[in-house]
């Protein structure tokens, strides 16, 4: 397979980093509305105060002395997540499914002493995982159980929407699922797959793992394309508010499926990366330039998500 020049792909309208930066992140992403999408904790607070739904909020570990009471913190609870509030590219995020006395066990399997566990929720307060190594907070949360329409396209964990927005209009998305190699994260540079999905519909498309166009997923060995979406107009729907509410004109914005409570949201992105084209097979520059042509008539949530869909 052949990589493409620099000179063909922007002919193709795909959107690199600097292009991204220059002409749509900087002109259009005020630096003050950032720590709302940077920090995940105020992004989970103010989706909340706002009706958007997010994984419940257990417990808060903010300061060094916090970290011995950590196991009264948790509690009776089997299953969580433990976070850190800055972090990004799913760096520092531990998964667990049961718990005892002072052992956790991982989604992976392994039990993890309480030792162990304490020590890493000390690394996040650090800023070991956080953006610029700043001290951070700790988070322990609801666990998603992933609608069982992905079962058979994920492995382990839970598979995640991506959704790029440029001036409150979705005009990109895909679905990111988790594999042996991303070790159950729905993270693209880990290797989780990135597939495309149609804004018309919500079908999944084309899919790409490491660069490489794939159909299947290598783990299961079902197939990638086709697949349905759940509750994809209420998914655009949510991007759209919280675009609106973090005030950004260029932000990615992450989705999940629960079994039991329906769309969450993860997190917001003033800097979502640009994989998302590969995915897609299709550059994001004509898109934005079509959003740009009818900003005039995209003033409400629901001729903006209607746009998407007939649009894109």
């Amino acid at each position: 397979m052949r990589f493409a020049w620099p000179w063909e792909l922007a002919a193709k309208g795909v959107v690199g980093i600097n292009q991204r930066n220059a002409d749509f992140v900087l002109p259009f992403n005020d630096r003050e509305r950032y720590p709302l999408v940077d920090d995940k904790l105020r992004t989970k607070t103010l989706a909340l105060e706002h009706g958007i739904a997010a994984p419940e909020l257990y417990a808060l570990i903010e300061s060094n002395h916090q970290v011995s009471s950590l196991r009264s913190r948790i509690g009776d609870i089997q299953s969580f997540v433990i976070k850190p509030a800055g972090g990004s590219g799913g760096q520092g995020i531990l998964v667990f499914t049961a718990a005892t006395k002072d052992r956790f066990r991982t989604i992976h399997g392994p039990m993890l002493p309480l030792e162990q566990l304490e020590h890493h929720v000390l690394n996040i307060l650090t800023g070991m995982f956080s953006l610029g190594g700043q001290p951070d907070k700790a988070i322990i949360e609801y666990r998603v159980e992933s609608d069982p329409v992905f079962e058979p396209v994920s492995y382990r964990g839970v598979p995640d929407v991506r959704i790029i927005l440029f001036l409150g209009v979705p005009i990109m998305a895909m679905l990111r699922l988790p594999t042996s190699t991303s070790e159950g994260k729905a993270n693209l540079h880990q290797g989780a797959i990135g597939a495309g999905v149609s804004m018309r519909d919500g079908k999944t498309t084309t899919a790409v793992s490491g660069g490489v166009i794939v159909s299947e997923h290598p783990d299961t060995g079902h197939s990638i394309i086709g697949l349905q979406i759940p509750h994809w107009e209420r998914l655009l729907d949510i991007a759209v508010q919280c675009s609106d509410l973090a005030q950004l004109g260029y932000i990615g914005v992450d989705l999940v499926i629960d079994k039991d409570k329906g769309p969450l949201l993860l997190e917001m992105n003033a800097r979502p990366g640009l994989a998302i084209q590969l995915a897609n097979r299709s550059g994001l520059e004509s898109r934005i330039r079509k959003v740009q042509s009818f900003r005039k008539d995209l003033s409400d949530r629901d001729s903006r998500v209607a746009f998407a869909i007939a649009s894109f």
